[in-house]
């Protein structure tokens, strides 16, 4: 036998270590005291030295099925190697892709039962680009699809519940619906014949906090991979309790999706914080009290299933005493974690204002806020994704303001963004929260860049393109860019007989002829105005010199397509990502991308002779020839001696 203390709760160890030495001596056996024969930590896979839970909570390793052999399988999914390349925001993709591109589980931030997945994968011919990336030193394929077999690749669009690999914040399932891929950091699990009841009852048992204390016993590293997963005990489970636990999941996944309903970027949106309510009663305070209960009975149903006493109930919720001293969860490298995705909570009048220039963009649907459309119906768990969420615009709906997919900050011109924010407003019957213009002007890009942006990659939709000093924008919708937006940006707002530049003119030359009698306020506006005549010529100036060779490609992603545009966003730090991407795009790093074809067509044609990867993300696979294997150096002969 061997007796081990455990001196984590205080505050002074050392002499602690004495008082409870002494107390040894003399026979006795301190609180912080354990006499373990060592041969019981191998009852636990790893063999840890746990010596701090009950002896039960080690036979529960012997007593219990693995998940694996209760018919549980976990799988870990693909690995692009260059998601820069292969993985986008779903908000950078038409939602009429297709199969060309996939939604795409990657582990994501905490989340119990429900996860918001913001992602897609490049599948299509991505696969092939991906399979024709090699590694030079070793010639094999740098991402993992060439490990995934047939019988790996098969579990991809099935429907299971998944998890981060790696996280600070401790292991959470969540539910993975149908037709998506996962990834290598978001592992997922499946049930036989997917069967909904026994895949929600398990994702119940694998939240609970037996589970998860049996899972913290093996782990030594902060990595929750499948393994030790699979190999972590279940209890067998009636068919009662595995009714009860199913219903307990579906209502904890339905209440956190309910939650997600105000996120604009979430895929369960369907309206602003401010204005839920208008579909019937939303508080999330009390949810969130609901959610507690629906834990708590999870809980109760699996210790008892478990067979845990009172003390290994307290140790399992995080009692005093009860952490395990070799998890490195909580002090891993924030960048191998995957708990990145959540965005800072958003000022309800923030995310309101936000939601108004979606709907003048016509992103999103008005009619929900007005009781014109009715609120749309809760799916179900494993349900395949939508290709847009509720709240914005159905295909074929009218808009709330048509346009070419260009707005601008100019006051008394009909497509006004700041009017329309206004008359949205009022059509919620929403009072109008302050200065609306100078809210765009100073806060709302900073706002949008940063709602926009999740899992590294930052992909705002909203473009403010503006004269140098900013005293014009124009703002253009990501989603309606083509080959003649900065067209119409020139000939429909700066240029023609009603485009600023013109009416800048014409205000000009007015004062010009006042000559001498122009008064002193007459002078202020006149030194305005031939300011902002320059700088709507440079604008003007700089669109036109884009124009010609900008063919924008959404597959490219937002950083890509707004790289060329970089000089007319005034956010430095935005400004610097889009420069140093075109530098990138010059040296010829993203050949892969479409607009690189565009400006660079004879640099990225001769390497598709050579990269069979970009001779397939540009469709000339005629071009590429495959190198012939280099032979044995033929060896000299000697000459003969004269």
């Amino acid at each position: 036998m061997t007796i081990f203390l455990r001196l984590l709760d205080e505050t002074e160890k050392g002499e602690a270590l004495s008082s409870a030495s002494i107390a040894i001596r003399n026979g006795a056996c301190p609180t912080c005291a354990s006499i373990i024969n060592p041969s019981e930590f191998n009852k636990i896979p790893g063999a840890p030295f746990a010596y701090w839970v009950s002896s039960a909570v080690r036979d529960s390793f012997e007593i219990f099925g693995t998940a694996a052999e209760e018919g549980l399988e976990a799988r870990q999914g693909l690995a692009t190697a260059d998601d820069f390349r292969f993985v986008r925001l779903v908000w950078e993709i038409e939602p009429s892709r297709g199969i060309k591109w996939r939604f795409f589980s990657k582990g994501g931030a905490y989340s119990k039962f429900y996860g918001s997945i913001h992602l897609l994968v490049s599948w299509g011919n991505g696969q092939d680009q991906m399979l024709a990336i090699l590694n030079p030193k070793s010639g094999k394929t740098k991402s993992n699809i060439w490990m995934l077999p047939d019988t790996i690749k098969s579990y991809f669009f099935r429907p299971g519940f998944t998890w981060s690999r790696r996280s600070a914040k401790g292991l959470s399932f969540r539910a993975l619906p149908e037709d998506c891929i996962f990834s290598d950091k978001g592992p997922t699990v499946f049930l036989p014949h997917d069967d909904v009841s026994q895949t929600l009852s398990a994702m119940a048992v694998t939240n609970s906090s037996a589970y998860s204390f049996l899972v913290s016993l093996q782990i030594a590293a902060g990595s929750y991979e499948a393994g030790v997963i699979l190999r972590t005990p279940i209890p067998k489970i009636c068919e009662e309790d595995e009714r009860r636990l199913a219903e307990l999941s579906f209502q904890s996944w339905s209440l956190k999706r309910k939650l997600d309903e105000t996120t604009e970027t979430s895929l369960a949106f369907v309206l602003p914080f401010g204005l839920r309510s208008s579909l019937g009663e939303y508080h999330p305070p009390a949810m969130e009290l609901t959610l507690n209960g629906l834990q708590a009975n999870i809980d109760d149903i699996t210790f008892d299933l478990y067979g845990f006493s009172e003390a290994d109930r307290a140790a399992a919720l995080g009692s005093p005493g009860s952490t395990n001293e070799d998890s490195m969860v909580t002090a891993q490298d924030p960048e191998d974690s995957e708990d990145d995705d959540g965005v800072d909570a958003i000022d309800q009048t923030d995310s309101l204002l936000s939601w108004t220039v979606g709907v003048a963009f016509g992103r999103f649907d008005l009619r929900l806020a007005t009781g014109e459309r009715e609120a749309p119906h809760e799916p179900d768990p494993f349900d395949p994704l939508p290709a847009k969420s509720p709240g914005m615009l159905p295909d074929g709906a009218a808009p709330f303001h048509d346009h070419s997919g260009i707005l601008v900050d100019d006051q008394g011109h009909p497509h006004d963004l700041p009017r329309l924010i206004e008359e949205v407003l009022a059509r919620v019957q929403a009072d109008v929260p302050g200065n609306v213009r100078r809210w765009l002007q100073r806060d709302f890009f900073l706002l949008h860049l940063k709602q926009y942006s999740k899992s590294r990659r930052k992909a705002p939709i909203y473009w403010p393109l503006s004269t140098s000093s900013g005293s014009y924008t124009l703002w253009c919708y990501y989603p309606n860019l083509t080959s003649q937006t900065l067209y119409v940006a020139v000939n429909d707002f700066i240029e023609g007989p009603n485009g600023k530049l013109c009416l800048v003119r014409r205000e000009l030359t007015a004062l010009r002829e006042k000559g001498s009698a122009r008064s002193s306020e007459d002078e202020k506006r006149y030194e305005v105005l031939q300011t902002l005549e320059l700088e709507l010529i440079e604008l003007r100036d700089t669109l036109l010199q884009i124009a010609p060779t900008y063919h924008p490609n959404h597959d490219d992603g937002v950083q890509i397509t707004a790289a060329p545009l970089w000089q007319l966003f005034r956010h430095k730090p935005w400004q610097k990502i889009l420069k140093d991407t075109w530098a990138k795009l010059e040296k010829g790093e993203y050949d892969w991308a479409h607009l690189a074809m565009a400006y660079w067509p004879t640099r990225v044609r001769e390497k598709c002779k050579t990269d069979k990867s970009l001779a397939i993300a540009h469709d000339l696979e005629h071009l590429y020839a495959e190198a012939e294997p280099k032979g044995a150096k033929a060896r000299g002969l000697k000459k003969d001696a004269e």
